[in-house]
């Protein structure tokens, strides 16, 4: 049974802005249903015209592009929360692709309603346009690691946005937290080799600061990392949540 926005387990979390009663019924008449998928699952295809669009509900996914010459980009990680499919409602195809990491629930929400979404909810259509404008400044980041940050940061700046999203979820127990990627994953999305990427957790692992293993993320401490990432503030904004 599809899961009612108004018990949503995402609301109770520290990371999204709380949602009036009425924005909560909003959602719910837009909300057509809930998808189920196997880890692997292709969620989204790069070129397709979608007739949905999701929220993640549970579980994790990964966000990627593909090359003419086969070669692969990670765009970002996706998370509990995270609004897919965006590009293709606005410019009528995906410039990417989504996949399921693991097993995920996901809500669906019809595109074709989204203009009239957009028109009779001005302030959950201001919600869309903020959760853009945050992915915009995440891939500026992104941008800027793969160009600038050395290898030892770029990869202490993936572990730490990905660990302060976990903390944020409330996913983080004991300074561990899921994190159910390969390292291939990791090095397409900082334009590493595979061989440069495992030295370099190797470095991070010797010096106590983080350690990935077995689909398990452990950093002992969160400053420590970010320092070395030249991640200059560890608290993030609240996002809204469709």
């Amino acid at each position: 049974m599809a899961t009612k926005c108004e018990h949503c387990p995402l609301r109770a979390r520290d990371q999204f802005i709380p949602m009036s009663q009425e924005e909560v019924t909003v959602m719910q008449r837009f909300k057509v249903g809930e998808l189920v998928v196997d880890a692997g699952t292709q969620i989204l295809m790069q070129g397709s015209n979608s007739p949905q669009l999701f929220t993640a509900l549970h579980g994790m996914g990964l966000r990627y592009k593909y090359l003419p010459d086969g070669k692969r980009q990670v765009a970002n990680f996706l998370f509990p929360g995270d609004f897919i499919g965006l590009q293709a409602a606005m410019m009528g195809e995906m410039g990417h692709s989504v996949e399921a990491t693991t097993k995920m629930t996901l809500c669906v929400f019809d595109r074709s309603a989204m203009w009239g979404f957009f028109k009779d909810n001005p302030e959950r259509a201001f919600a869309i346009t903020w959760l853009a404008a945050i992915e915009e400044h995440f891939l500026g980041d992104a941008l800027a690691t793969v160009g600038q940050r050395t290898a030892l940061q770029s990869i202490a700046w993936a572990l730490s946005k990905v660990y302060l999203r976990g903390q944020e979820l409330n996913m983080v127990s004991k300074h561990q937290m899921p994190m159910p990627y390969r390292q291939q994953d990791l090095a397409d999305a900082l334009g590493l080799s595979l061989v440069h990427t495992n030295k370099t957790l190797a470095v991070l692992r010797n010096r106590q600061l983080a350690h990935w293993s077995d689909g398990i993320l452990s950093v002992t401490n969160i400053d420590d990392l970010a320092q070395i990432a030249m991640i200059e503030d560890t608290c993030s904004l609240k996002r809204p949540l469709l």
